[in-house]
């Protein structure tokens, strides 16, 4: 009985650390505005977000990867990018010249206090989920090459 009980517990303890809604973090656009991950994110369609950093060459890669194809992507399910910069202080003044030296088409936003990386638990970054309805449907952590096919996967999984 006492085995069941902490089997119980430890299983109910796990799913409430589970994280499925997108929380309602607030963060700055490039150009100093604000808006909410919830207002960014908010699409029919499924909104792919990445956070990221101008110093973590696995984030670099993988948004570089995405960006070349990431128009067939937007043309078959009609996808958004959300690209969260996890960036602090001292390292956020990098992003805008890295942003149009790469010619990324995605949505850039500002996460310098780290309120999203901490809301989402991520110990790491790359950090990349699949949102659909303002729910976490899909969650990978790093960037290996090809990691985007079994991300466009899912993409499309929710894209119907």
């Amino acid at each position: 009985m006492k085995k069941t009980l902490v089997l119980m517990l430890l299983l109910f303890g796990l799913h409430s650390f589970a994280q499925d809604a997108l929380p309602n973090v607030n963060l700055m656009t490039l150009d100093g505005d604000n808006t909410t991950l919830i207002q960014a994110a908010e699409s029919d369609s499924p909104v792919v977000i990445s956070l990221w950093a101008t110093w973590c060459v696995p984030c670099l890669k993988e948004l570089d990867a995405i960006s070349d194809v990431y128009d067939d992507w937007k043309d078959e399910t009609n996808v958004q990018l959300i690209a969260i910069s996890v960036d602090d202080s001292r390292t956020v003044k990098r992003v805008k010249p890295l942003i149009n030296g790469k010619g990324w088409d995605y949505t850039i936003l500002l996460d310098t206090n780290n309120d999203v990386k901490r809301a989402l638990g991520a110990a790491t970054v790359p950090l990349t989920l699949v949102v659909k309805n303002g729910k976490i449907v899909y969650r990978h952590s790093g960037y290996s090459p090809g990691a985007e096919n079994e991300l466009y996967e899912k993409i499309k999984e929710y894209a119907k």
